[in-house]
Formats: C-alpha cells, sequence, structure tokens
C-alpha cells in the first residue's frame, strides 16, 4: 500500500512540476498574457496613429487649405502680395572668463 501511495505522490508531483514549468505551462501562459497585453496596448496606439495619418492625407487630397498651411510652415512659402519678415536673435553674450581669441 506504501508503495502504491508513494507511486502515486511521485506522479502528482511530475505532473505539477509539468503544469508549473513545462510547455504551455501557468507561468509560461502567465507571460504570453502579458505579452498579449502589450501588444494590444502598441496596436490601439498604432490605429490612433494611422486615423490620425488618414485624415491628413484626406485633408491633403480635398483641401487647398492644408496644402497652403503645408507650405508655409515646411518650405516658408508666401502668397503673392505678403511681406515676409524674419526676425534673427541676436548671439548670447560670451560667458564670463571666456574671451573670444584673436
Amino acid at each position: 500500500m506504501r508503495a502504491l501511495i508513494a507511486v502515486l505522490l511521485v506522479m502528482f508531483l511530475v505532473l505539477q512540476f509539468k503544469l508549473w514549468f513545462g510547455d504551455g505551462g501557468l507561468i509560461e501562459v502567465r507571460e504570453l498574457r502579458r505579452a498579449i497585453t502589450a501588444q494590444q496596448e502598441e496596436n490601439a496606439h498604432l490605429r490612433e496613429r494611422n486615423a490620425a495619418l488618414e485624415a491628413e492625407v484626406t485633408d491633403l487630397r480635398q483641401g487647398l487649405a492644408a496644402i497652403e498651411e503645408r507650405a508655409r510652415s515646411e518650405l516658408g512659402m508666401v502668397i503673392q502680395g505678403e511681406t515676409f519678415f524674419q526676425l534673427v536673435e541676436d548671439p548670447p553674450p560670451p560667458a564670463p572668463g571666456r574671451e573670444k581669441a584673436q
């Protein structure tokens, strides 16, 4: 009888080991769930970015205002009759103790 109990106990321990640490065990399942959650969050972020890009593309295809705004901000273009002003800041004064070598 004791031998049967010992054999059953050993089988139980082996099965528990496989359940916790083997392929498809509980630890691996927990890690996979974490990976799925992280991937779902990244996918949601990418969906938002794609929606914003799609809206921008649609706006660029349909409206001239968006093209004009982009040309003004990125290329510095002006409309005929406008005057372009560029403000240039003075360079910062040299730090004390550091004079320009001449």
